[in-house]
């Protein structure tokens, strides 16, 4: 489940969920979209299946991956309103908020939950740049709300890009490159081995 950082890369065969499947040898069911937020709920946005949470299919399931809240703030707080955005994606403790609450039902179904967090932009003029300190209290969040479940994972990809790497990112320095989302698919299935 999940935003563009899970569905990028799909048309050739190499999105996170893809190279995961071809990883770990197991099938691997993709419910991720372009353009998909946490908060947005609209009829056509859960049609067409950009509601994150919406995303969830009922049905046994070993393993849930899912990612994010960078639509929610890139597009929906328009550099203005953060504060407030951030508040309904997961409050300063983790308690409570949209993701925490979807964790909550995901963990109910008794699967195990992998929260991935979001690339960082490589430095060289990326148009989430200015979104940086968001994203970044946003996963200070997240982190604490997976802590209160152990059967609920956060995957960080804050070391995952050198500092002015380009070679982890699509031509837009927001999206992952086929190498990118390679090396997020190994940290998900390396939590999903262990």
């Amino acid at each position: 489940m999940g935003d563009s950082l899970m569905a990028w890369n799909r048309r050739s065969g190499q999105s996170v969920a893809q190279q995961l499947e071809a990883d770990l040898h197991q099938p691997v069911l993709d419910r991720s979209a372009l353009g998909a937020s946490v908060i947005r709920r609209t009829p056509l946005g859960a049609a067409m299946g950009l509601n994150i949470p919406q995303q969830f299919q009922p049905g046994q399931r070993d393993w849930i991956v899912l990612n994010g809240g960078g639509n929610d703030l890139f597009l929906g707080c328009g550099c203005n309103a953060c504060s407030e955005r951030l508040n309904l994606l997961a409050s300063e403790d983790g308690n409570w908020g949209a993701i925490p609450n979807l964790l909550s039902r995901l963990r109910a179904t008794g699967a195990q939950v992998i929260y991935v967090g979001y690339l960082r932009s490589p430095g060289v003029g990326s148009l989430i740049e200015n979104c940086a300190d968001e994203g970044n209290e946003l996963e200070r969040r997240l982190i604490t709300a997976t802590r209160k479940d152990p059967g609920v994972h956060y995957v960080s990809l804050r070391d995952l890009v050198p500092h002015g790497d380009r070679s982890y990112h699509a031509f837009d320095l927001i999206h992952p490159s086929p190498k990118a989302s390679r090396a997020i698919a190994a940290r998900v299935a390396n939590i999903i081995r262990k």
